[in-house]
């Protein structure tokens, strides 16, 4: 199907005879014919248009637990879907072949709001993940996905290098956040991320104080932000900013597209990043790529017994009684409904 209608972008202004895009703060300035640091949004000679609107490139069904979301209805699945470009340019990129707009054109297809949501139901789930490239320049899609069907709960996996009044309107939708929080200085950034660290924090910021569940990832990187003062001083602003009880996947780094001469990242890196949360007072620090035993399991705050054991995506429900622990009864942190 090919949508031959323009949709416009939600959050820009003009400016003599350019758009200047309101989505996110690179505030990119467009003349007609140029299109956005990210690739999906457009500038006509009579408005701003949503380039990648309804252009899907990936579709999968998914545990929710891939998203990463260890928290968010366990032993779920989630229909997950992307689109094209990204306004961060990550040098270890995992999707470049999406995310990227100059390395290759991933063929799309396009899908009207309703009938993604009739795609996702068809495969009698209710839950929709939008992954895989940034969704928050897919915002104007989002929207009118969840306005096509309002029962369908709504899952991010973001960078979180969106301007406040976007975000917040994607939090009066969303159900679930997964943020990557990339590294923790401005130096990481700036050089490896084209974005900028005090933007990501906001956003987090927001979507905790808006209510909306929330989960980090931080994608340990051997030699760019591994360093045990810098994983100390995120997981303290976990803490401190957001509160103990947000999850946080410590993640092992594995080589891809301009960052292939850096090391898989060694196991040893990632279970001390998570020791180091811990020592902070986190109550939930998980691992990612990595098959352990017990280190993403989930365990109560209050007494340490097991609520969740998983191992891979295989998770088993153990010791819970409805939404409390079965040991303690402190109430559980989780999203089970």
């Amino acid at each position: 199907m090919v949508n031959t209608e323009r949709v416009e972008s939600r959050y820009y202004t003009r400016d003599g005879d350019a758009f200047v895009c309101g989505l996110c703060p690179h505030g990119c300035r467009l003349r007609p014919g140029q299109y956005g640091r990210c690739g999906s949004r457009r500038a006509d000679d009579d408005m701003l248009v949503a380039y990648s609107y309804g252009k899907v490139s990936s579709i999968c069904v998914d545990p929710v637990e891939k998203k990463p979301l260890y928290h968010y209805r366990p032993h779920s699945r989630c229909f997950s879907v992307g689109s094209i470009g990204c306004n961060m340019r990550c040098r270890h990129c995992q999707n470049y072949s999406i995310s990227m707009m100059s390395y290759g054109k991933k063929r799309t297809t396009y899908e009207s709001p309703e009938e993604l949501a009739r795609m996702c139901r068809h495969e009698g789930l209710d839950t929709i993940a939008f992954t895989y490239n940034e969704p928050g320049i897919w915002y104007e899609y989002i929207m009118d996905v969840k306005k096509a069907d309002p029962g369908l709960r709504i899952i991010l996996v973001t960078n979180g290098f969106l301007n406040e009044p976007p975000l917040r309107d994607l939090c009066g939708i969303a159900d679930a956040v997964n943020m990557d929080v990339k590294g923790f200085t401005e130096e990481f950034y700036r050089g490896i991320c084209d974005g900028h660290l005090e933007d990501v924090m906001r956003s987090a910021r927001i979507v905790h104080e808006e209510g909306v569940h929330l989960e980090l990832t931080y994608l340990v990187i051997p030699g760019r932000n591994d360093s045990q003062d810098e994983v100390r001083r995120f997981c303290e602003w976990v803490r401190d900013d957001l509160g103990a009880d947000v999850p946080v996947h410590f993640t092992r780094f594995h080589p891809d597209f301009e960052m292939t001469d850096v090391p898989m990242t060694p196991v040893e890196t990632v279970m001390r990043c998570r020791d180091i949360g811990i020592d902070a007072g986190l109550h939930y620090v998980y691992v990612g790529n990595v098959l352990t035993e017990d280190a993403d399991n989930t365990y109560c705050p209050g007494c340490g017994r097991t609520l969740i054991t998983r191992l891979g995506y295989l998770v088993d429900v153990t010791g819970l009684d409805g939404d409390r622990c079965s040991n303690c009864g402190r109430r559980a942190d989780l999203v089970l409904r």
